[in-house]
């Protein structure tokens, strides 16, 4: 195959979203096995993660650019970043993992993954302690509301988009959230000075009416002391590089992202920062309580 041919291919693919060619082997609600293809963007040193520019999947995501796990590193053997590949996509309601990976093409001719400009590199990373700025963010109600609105409680915020399916990603921080909940609210000696709060960066999309329909899910019709917003791009560019939260755009409304959970005290500073989806529910009841038990001096 020649360049021009895989040029073509390539750009085909980016293009061909809403025409994707491999359909679903299963749409179990408990397990969804999914064969697609797409462009391999980056691949861990210890190749258990790859990052794939993936076609739309019919049926449960658009196309993406998604960090995916791989459990058989084998798996990646002759693969590498430029490749057009084939793969099998799993899904439990737990976790997810590819395999089945087969090149189709490659080329070295691709356009890199583009980075969002969301703020100088120069901004440096808050440390607990730290004061958070204050930003604006689109409430699901469409009123504009900011962090300062919740001074005087213990505040603990994440970050999602509505789009993202994986359930190690996005949908574990709405269920982790609402199992943290659970908890505090089962406790009688727990503070009462909290809120939850769960940021799109994806605010072109999630526009209060789909962040509403996509709160209730999580909040089982009750809103009690959680609220759904989305963060402006401003807003992202404040707070992203304060956080070493990272969210790279490409055309079409492909995201891909890490994972930023942040629990804020009674003055809105940093209290305690998880990163990445391994904290337990536990672990964050007791940090938003302890917040919240935080001396609040004015």
């Amino acid at each position: 195959m020649n360049c021009s041919t895989l040029s073509f291919v390539v750009i085909a693919l980016a293009i061909s979203s809403q025409r994707p060619v491999y359909a679903a082997e299963s749409t179990s609600p408990a397990n969804q096995i999914h064969l697609t293809r797409g462009l391999v963007r980056n691949i861990a040193p210890d190749r258990h993660k790859a990052v794939i520019r993936h076609e739309a999947i019919p049926n449960y995501m658009p196309a993406m650019t998604m960090e995916f796990n791989v459990r058989d590193t084998n798996e990646l053997s002759g693969i590498a970043v430029g490749d057009l590949v084939r793969f099998r996509l799993t899904a439990t309601e737990e976790t997810h993992w590819i395999d089945r990976v087969s090149k189709i093409a490659s080329t070295t001719n691709f356009a890199p993954a583009t980075k969002a400009q969301i703020s100088p590199t120069q901004i440096a990373e808050l440390k607990p302690g730290d004061l958070l700025p204050d930003s604006e963010l689109i409430a699901e109600s469409g009123r504009t509301i900011r962090f300062s609105d919740f001074r005087g409680k213990a505040l603990a915020f994440t970050f999602i988009f509505t789009r993202c399916p994986l359930p190690d990603y996005c949908p574990r921080m709405g269920n982790n959230l609402a199992q943290t909940r659970e908890l505090i609210l089962a406790n009688t000696h727990a503070p009462t000075n909290w809120q939850f709060l769960s940021i799109s960066f994806d605010p072109d999309f999630d526009k209060p009416a789909v962040l509403s329909s996509y709160a209730n899910f999580y909040r089982n019709g009750n809103p009690d002391r959680w609220l759904f917003a989305a963060a402006p791009m401003g807003s992202l560019a404040q707070l992203a590089p304060r956080l070493d939260l990272m969210v790279n755009r490409e055309p079409g409304g492909s995201i891909s992202h890490n994972l930023r959970t942040v629990v804020l005290d009674q003055q809105g500073r940093i209290y305690r920062q998880f990163d990445g989806n391994q904290w337990t529910p536990a672990q964050l009841a007791r940090a938003l309580s302890e917040a919240a038990r935080q001396p609040n001096r004015k």
